[in-house]
């Protein structure tokens, strides 16, 4: 039997992760000791799992997620008061599907990007969309955006997507185009999508860095009072792993 049509008609039909089996099983010299049946199921199997395995790099690349981080490799040998328990709660995703948000504040290089990346990673690896952002970034591209006609559509994909990391929260001072930015932001993703908040700053001096009163209330009732809260301490991550660098000889 002449396989080479077969292959073209798989890859012309996009079923390439079939064609792939289907070409390795031709090449393994015990495979007439397989039925039919189970030649099929292990050629769907593939077609699936290379499938599921694009769809997850094309997650991954819209997320731009800023560290290659992951929930397994969560660092706990240092107290910086990580609560171990929280996070395998928050690894299974469920707050992403109940609409919950979760705020992480701590020092700088306390480790809270590593951690809203890794959250991140696990949210696309269970088949949500994710995003990562820092703030000061955010503002200024909104602005342009304004400009350039890209604002509303800038806006639906905010909304559209299920996991928001907004970084350096409070870094930059917040002016009034900045705020009512945040608060489109917020009120489209409110009790529909979740949004990771990440910042140096402690959580109750929010309401000043965010500046006017009233925009102030408002963008933190639809942030603050769903959501889990990581609180952490110590020392730099980064001071600890850093390597002493080699004489020159």
């Amino acid at each position: 039997m002449l396989i080479h049509p077969t292959l073209d008609k798989l890859k012309a039909l996009r079923f390439t992760g079939m064609a792939r089996a289907l070409e390795e099983q031709m090449n393994m010299p015990q495979i007439s000791d397989l039925t039919f049946e189970e030649r099929l199921g292990l050629m769907i199997d593939r077609e699936v799992t290379e499938r599921e395995n694009r769809r997850l790099n094309s997650r991954l690349k819209k997320a731009r997620l800023r560290q290659q981080a992951c929930i397994e490799d969560i660092d706990y040998r240092y107290p910086r008061g990580l609560d171990k328990s929280l996070m395998a709660q928050l690894a299974t995703c469920t707050f992403i599907s109940e609409h919950h948000n979760l705020i992480i504040t701590g020092p700088t290089g306390c480790g809270k990007t590593y951690l809203s990346c890794a959250l991140a990673q696990k949210a696309c690896r269970e088949g949500y969309s994710a995003q990562y952002i820092r703030l000061p970034r955010l503002l200024p591209e909104l602005h342009i955006a304004k400009g350039d006609g890209r604002y509303g559509r800038l806006l639906a994909s905010f909304a559209k997507t299920d996991l928001l990391v907004l970084d350096d929260w409070g870094l930059i001072p917040l002016n009034d185009e900045h705020r009512h930015d945040l608060l489109e932001i917020t009120e489209d993703r409110y009790n529909l999508r979740s949004t990771v908040l990440v910042s140096q700053f402690p959580l109750e001096n929010w309401h000043d860095l965010v500046g006017d009163p009233t925009l102030a209330d408002a963008i933190l009732d639809r942030l603050v009072h769903n959501a889990y809260k990581i609180t952490l301490k110590g020392d730099s991550m980064r001071k600890r792993h850093l390597t002493q660098p080699q004489p020159l000889v």
